[in-house]
């Protein structure tokens, strides 16, 4: 997905399989014949057509799959997800603040369905590793936001989904 410096950033500070960089994910949702992709992006929690969903980007996308024992919850996260449909878009980055970010949606889901985390919230940085100092692009947006930026708060980010132990990235698609 192209966001311009604020994927930059996020890049910087996270890992993704295979140290690819990772800034948005969906949940694949199959209705009858046709394929969508369930997202928190632009405003809101959406269900988008796969066909518009692989125009976000000119790179590759990666397919990733939960492991055999993990898929009997997939129906239920896909559920719980089809509810969220029209809840805002998070564009604070906190977690559990009744708004979703695309991460966020795919924690939530599998957490509503396992009943358990099944991927790991993870202490958030907004600071360069080179510099140790806040990146300019997030200084920038949360002071248009008014509010202090959520250093060390517990969050989930796309390339660390694509790194868990309960999926297995399957291939991808151009």
């Amino acid at each position: 997905m192209n966001c311009g410096p604020l994927c930059e950033a996020i890049n910087e500070v996270t890992e993704g399989y295979q140290g690819k960089d990772f800034s948005h994910l969906g949940m694949v949702y199959i209705k009858n014949d046709s394929i969508f992709v369930i997202e928190a992006a632009g405003k809101a929690v959406k269900i988008t057509p796969y066909e518009t969903f692989k125009t976000y980007t000119k790179e590759e996308m990666f397919v990733g799959r939960l492991k055999r024992k993990y898929r009997k919850y997939i129906p239920e996260a896909i559920s719980f997800s089809l509810q969220q449909v029209g809840v805002p878009y998070d564009d604070e980055y906190l977690y559990d603040n009744g708004k979703y970010y695309c991460s966020e949606i795919i924690y939530d889901a599998f957490l509503h369905s396992y009943k358990k985390p099944l991927f790991d919230l993870v202490p958030m940085t907004f600071k360069s590793p080179k510099s140790n100092e806040y990146f300019e692009v997030w200084t920038d947006y949360y002071e248009k936001l008014k509010m202090e930026i959520p250093e060390g708060q517990l969050g989930c980010n796309p390339g660390g989904i694509s790194t868990s132990d309960k999926l297995r990235i399957i291939g991808t698609l151009r």
